[in-house]
């Protein structure tokens, strides 16, 4: 076998030791959907039902029966009450148009501003109907929807315990992802206010699973084809929130970049700088250190026409085994560390087995099988391409916790002799050996 040398995990800076997870908390749910208004406050878009006596419906004659306002009852799953009076929908331009006035501009207002609006226009501006003796009723009969999608690649939970099976340990060759992986599509209408990223998730099976990275990713439709003032597009850093960046427990601000979270966050410890960018995308991490708060801005959570919401799968979340363990790919834990010597039991290789077996035997116990192979390679690849390799000593691992090395995604895991491991096994193989033989020739 050819040599490998490496670095002491003893050696090595905390950067390039990865980021732990086990202390990361969640974020509270309430920042992802927006505060409602008091009232609702119309827009374009909205359905509004409006009755003026003799003006909708035209006054009846002297041998005519007057007629009596239509009453419409909303839609299943609606939290609108009955609405009574003809359907007017609101302009683009955010004017209601009626009959003999002017169109009237109601953007921003509510329904008992629009009544005083309308009742302003008839009596007072144009003098149709009589102060005092004006009947008007305005009602909402269907409030405005935007159209959003949501993407989910996290339909498949086989995905999310190591080893890649419901429930099992790992097994030799386990491959995760590939033909496995399913996601699903949806399509939303969601009414106005609650058009946000909580209402999305609630409606398309919930927070992200397991399998699925801890955050939610939001393209934004109104961010393409946006230029910088150099007339580039607009390249995001993932992770980055809000206007005014990550706020941490210092106090100090990331920088000036829109939504997400910094890369440096654990839940972006697969970030690839020549990847990752999307001048379109917010990314909300749903898990950050105690202390840190993603600083979003309202427009980021509120999802509007054409957006996309994107729950990813974490399937490239893995590491890579081989030399005396049993070659396989295996997921790592979302939301815990997972260390050198978990690894191994995950690969099911124990501590103290000889070889690529199932594990078992006490740590140098392997008996007759020799001794056990204590020297373990794990080669981590940088963010920007570069490979180096730690030398981790599986004997110094055992008794001491600041030797074992967290695995981070895209690590492979070579587990070795040591050369005087190596020497011992070659005697007790060639005094076995010897002695058989002349045990037989006598």
């Amino acid at each position: 076998m050819s040599p490998i040398s490496g670095t002491p995990v003893g050696h090595l800076p905390p950067e390039i030791r990865g980021q732990s997870r086990n202390n990361l908390v969640p974020v509270p749910l309430s920042i992802l959907r927006q505060q409602a208004p008091p009232h609702y406050l119309l827009d374009e878009g909205d359905i509004l039902g409006i009755y003026i006596e003799g003006i909708m419906p035209p006054k009846a004659g002297a041998d005519q029966t007057e007629a009596a306002p239509p009453v419409h009852f909303p839609e299943a799953g609606s939290d609108l009450p009955p609405a009574v009076g003809y359907p007017i929908p609101i302009r683009d331009d955010g004017t209601l148009p009626l009959p003999l006035v002017d169109p009237i501009q109601v953007r921003g207002m509510t329904l008992t501003e629009v009544e005083a609006a309308i009742r302003k226009a008839y009596v007072v501006d144009r003098n149709i109907l009589k102060e005092g003796r004006d009947r008007i009723l305005v009602s909402l009969m269907r409030e405005r929807t935007y159209r959003v999608i949501v993407i989910r690649e996290d339909e498949d939970d086989s995905l999310a315990l190591p080893g890649g099976g419901r429930g099992g340990s790992g097994s030799q060759g386990s491959i995760v992802g590939g033909a496995s992986r399913s996601g699903s599509g949806y399509t939303l209408d969601l009414p106005a206010y609650k058009n946000d990223v909580m209402h999305a998730l609630a409606q398309t099976g919930g927070l992200p699973g397991l399998n699925a990275k801890n955050e939610v990713k939001i393209l934004k439709a109104n961010r393409v084809g946006q230029l910088d003032a150099n007339g580039m597009p607009m390249m995001v850093m993932p992770g980055m929130v809000g206007a005014d960046g990550m706020v941490g427990a210092d106090g100090m601000v990331a920088g000036d970049c829109y939504g997400g979270c910094m890369p440096h966050d654990p839940c972006y410890s697969g970030f690839n700088p020549n990847e990752d960018y999307d001048p379109t995308a917010i990314r909300i991490p749903l898990r950050v250190a105690p202390g840190q708060m993603p600083h979003l801005q309202p427009a980021d959570i509120i999802l509007e026409e054409g957006d996309i919401v994107v729950v990813e799968a974490r399937d490239t979340e893995v590491f890579y085994t081989g030399g005396l363990l049993p070659g396989g790919q295996f997921p790592i834990p979302r939301d815990y560390d997972l260390d050198v010597v978990g690894a191994m039991a995950i690969a099911g290789q124990g501590l103290g087995s000889s070889g690529p077996s199932q594990g078992g035997g006490g740590f140098l116990g392997g008996g007759f099988a020799g001794a056990s192979p204590t020297q373990l390679y794990v080669m981590r690849t940088t963010p920007y391409g570069d490979q180096f390799n730690i030398s981790v000593d599986l004997n110094k691992a055992l008794n001491d916790k600041s030797e074992r090395l967290m695995i981070q995604p895209g690590d492979t895991l070579i587990l070795r002799y040591k050369p005087c491991e190596e020497l011992v096994n070659f005697s007790l193989v060639t005094f076995f050996t010897y002695g058989i033989r002349e045990l037989f020739s006598n």
